[in-house]
């Protein structure tokens, strides 16, 4: 052991009391997410076992887990077997994975397009108006978005239907189709979210350095080269990022825009996952069944996180841990 190593060994171990003392500034900003995390998150954990009993909200949970002390009885797996058994399942979760890998595939390439455009624009005007324009939309609600897509897709009045009729065609009615009614759904989104989602991929851009592209302009490199050999590659542990979070939420396929959005005549393609809840769960009160389903959301979504995660751990070089 060398007098270097044998320096190492003796040093004390640090201290983190010490060190809270000595940046209290910046742990004290720790508290707010953690009372919200521990409130909001894992609180509520406990009440998960509402899954497993016959909840009755005048009775409450009892006594803890199992058969506890008094409270609401405990049934086991009988409100996922309910779930599972349901007329509806399969077509619940059809239309659920259905339409988030669909919005997985049109989002993401959508938010990278729109971010490298904005990112090789060389007008600081034009960039700055189409960014505003392009984010603006995720914070109307969709609420405010059903009225704008009634202006535009209403069957008698609406100004694509104005614009079809002109051109000699019928009508289409695009909320009220089985056929239309996904694509409205696709798009609506994409609308909404994709500037906001192309801001993560804005910041990652920044951070290329611009040596690279100097280089390959002097070598001749045309912009579309520039774009798929250095940009691209640069910001894909970003792209694969992205892509495992939403893969966690795979189950999730946007409960506001679909309340909003579909109705009895497109059930069919329109119901998920969550708007199912809702109804059985809130408007019926079997709250039991939704906390069930809830758990098996989240399982789903921490596996596929995990799986994929590992796949493409193997794959490419990124990934979340």
């Amino acid at each position: 052991m060398n007098a270097q190593e044998a320096t190492v060994l003796k040093a004390p171990k640090h201290d983190l009391w010490k060190d809270v003392k000595r940046n209290f500034s910046v742990y004290a900003l720790l508290i707010i997410p953690a009372v919200y995390y521990f409130i909001l998150k894992y609180g509520p954990i406990y009440n998960g076992q509402i899954a497993f009993r016959n909840f009755d909200p005048g009775t409450g949970i009892g006594g803890g887990f199992g058969q506890g002390v008094g409270g609401s009885p405990w049934v086991g797996l009988e409100n996922f077997s309910s779930f599972f058994n349901s007329f509806y399942f399969s077509e619940l979760i059809r239309n659920t994975v259905l339409y988030s890998f669909a919005k997985l595939l049109v989002s993401v390439p959508l938010s990278i397009i729109l971010s490298v455009c904005l990112y090789e624009c060389t007008r600081n005007v034009l960039r700055r108006v189409v960014q505003t324009l392009t984010y603006l939309p995720h914070f109307l609600s969709w609420v405010i978005m059903y009225g704008i897509l009634l202006v535009l897709l209403a069957p008698g009045d609406g100004i694509v239907n104005d614009l079809i009729t002109f051109l000699g065609d019928e009508p289409v009615d695009f909320l009220t189709s089985t056929s239309t009614f996904p694509y409205v759904v696709l798009l609506s989104d994409a609308w909404k979210e994709m500037g906001w989602a192309a801001i993560i991929f804005i910041a990652a851009l920044m951070g290329i350095d611009p040596s690279l592209f100097e280089a390959a302009m002097v070598e001749g490199a045309s912009a579309v080269q520039r774009v798929w050999y250095i940009t691209i590659p640069s910001i894909k542990p970003v792209i694969v990022t992205v892509v495992l979070l939403k893969l966690g939420t795979v189950l999730d396929a946007g409960f506001n825009q679909m309340y909003m959005l579909y109705n009895v005549s497109v059930f069919s393609v329109g119901d998920i996952i969550d708007t199912w809840v809702y109804r059985q769960g809130l408007l019926n009160m079997e709250l039991a069944l939704a906390t069930a389903v809830g758990i098996f959301k989240g399982i789903i979504g921490m596996l596929l996180v995990m799986i994929s995660n590992k796949i493409v751990k193997k794959l490419t070089e990124s990934s979340l841990l």
